[in-house]
């Protein structure tokens, strides 16, 4: 996988307000009563938090979630994780952010930058939820 880091360029002032994980029922909890969370295995061994646009959910659901009816999304809010969000290319064309932390220290994610959680339904092969309507 390529990994390019885009700093002030032309992604900085597109910067969206809000970045969205695909989470589990029980990351959230342990948000909730430890005020973070590390995430999950991929999280940890990349060393980052695997975070998208709204516009890259929906295809992000389908290629590696299709048919699990456990999941959540979490709208996080994008200016209080500060420079630890970085936008990177995947595929030379696609941006997606990730949260490290500050200096890039794996951080957890705070429960404070959460803004609202919604649980994700599976009907009909398609996700859904009103973050995403």
């Amino acid at each position: 996988m390529l990994l390019c880091s885009i700093g002030s360029s032309k992604m900085e002032n597109e910067r969206p307000e809000f970045v969205y994980r695909i989470s589990t029922k029980e990351e959230i909890e342990v948000l909730q009563k430890n005020g973070s969370t590390f995430g999950g295995d991929i999280d940890k061994s990349s060393g980052f938090f695997h975070l998208s646009k709204i516009d890259q959910v929906r295809a992000i659901l389908h290629n590696f979630f299709q048919g699990r009816n456990d999941l959540y999304l979490i709208q996080v809010d994008a200016n209080k994780l500060g420079d630890g969000l970085v936008y990177e290319a995947v595929d030379g064309t696609n941006f997606f952010p990730h949260f490290y932390g500050p200096d890039r220290s794996f951080s957890p994610l705070p429960f404070h930058a959460v803004t609202k959680t919604e649980k994700l339904s599976f009907v009909g092969g398609q996700f859904s939820c009103s973050l995403m309507d």
